[in-house]
C-alpha cells in the first residue's frame, strides 16, 4: 500500500469507521448539548477541527522532539497535551467573541470545555500510540475532527426537524437527543470491518 492510500485509510477510519463521538464515546458533552441549533453546531465543529489539528501538530512536535528523546513520555506527556490543548482554545475563544459574540453567547461555557474535552485529547494520545509520523498525525487530527463534525451536523439537523414534530412531552430535550445517538451509533457500527 503507498503512502496515499495509508493517508486516506487513516483518514477513513478516523472519521467513519472510529468516530470519536458515535463508536468511541468521547466528547459527548459538548455534542449533545449544543445540537440544539445547526448555527451553533456548525461554529463548534470548526472551533473543534481547529483546535484538533493545531493540537495534533503541536503535541506530535512535543512528543517526538522533547519528551521522546529525553525519556520523560509517560510522566509529562498528559501535562503537555492539555496545556498544548488549553492554548490553542484560548486563542479560539478570543477569536470567536471579537468576530461573532452571537457565537459565542450561543456556545456558553461549552466553547472553553474544549480545553477539557475528552475527544481532543483523545485525538492527541490516538495519534501518539499509533507512532503516526507528522503528516499522519495531521490526517487522523482532521479525520477525527471531521468525524465529530459529521456527527454534530447529523443530530443537529435531526433535533431542528423534531422541534416542529409530535414528541410526546417525556421524550422532548436530552431523552430524544441519546435516543437519536444511539440509532446513529447502530448505523455507524454499520461501517466496522470496512477497512481491515
Amino acid at each position: 500500500m503507498n503512502y496515499l492510500e495509508n493517508l486516506l485509510k487513516i483518514f477513513v477510519s478516523s472519521s467513519v469507521i472510529n468516530n470519536i463521538i458515535l463508536i468511541q464515546f468521547l466528547g459527548l458533552c459538548s455534542y449533545i448539548g449544543l445540537t440544539d441549533s445547526l448555527s451553533s453546531s456548525i461554529g463548534m465543529s470548526f472551533a473543534v477541527i481547529f483546535v484538533t489539528v493545531s493540537s495534533s501538530i503541536l503535541a506530535w512536535m512535543i512528543d517526538n522532539w522533547i519528551l521522546i528523546p529525553a525519556g520523560l513520555q509517560p510522566a509529562l506527556q498528559i501535562t503537555s497535551f492539555i496545556l498544548v490543548i488549553g492554548s490553542f482554545v484560548g486563542l479560539v475563544e478570543i477569536y470567536i467573541k471579537k468576530a461573532s459574540p452571537n457565537l459565542y453567547k450561543a456556545m456558553g461555557i461549552y466553547l472553553p470545555l474544549i480545553a477539557t474535552n475528552c475527544l481532543i485529547l483523545g485525538a492527541t494520545f490516538i495519534n501518539s500510540m499509533n507512532k503516526y509520523d507528522f503528516v499522519e498525525s495531521i490526517v487522523s487530527g482532521f479525520g477525527i475532527a471531521f468525524g465529530y463534525a459529521i456527527a454534530m451536523l447529523l443530530l443537529a439537523g435531526i433535533r431542528e426537524r423534531l422541534r416542529n414534530s409530535d414528541v410526546p412531552a417525556f421524550f422532548k430535550g436530552k431523552a430524544i437527543a441519546f435516543m437519536i445517538s444511539g440509532i446513529l451509533s447502530l448505523a455507524f457500527l454499520g461501517f466496522s470491518g470496512m477497512i481491515k
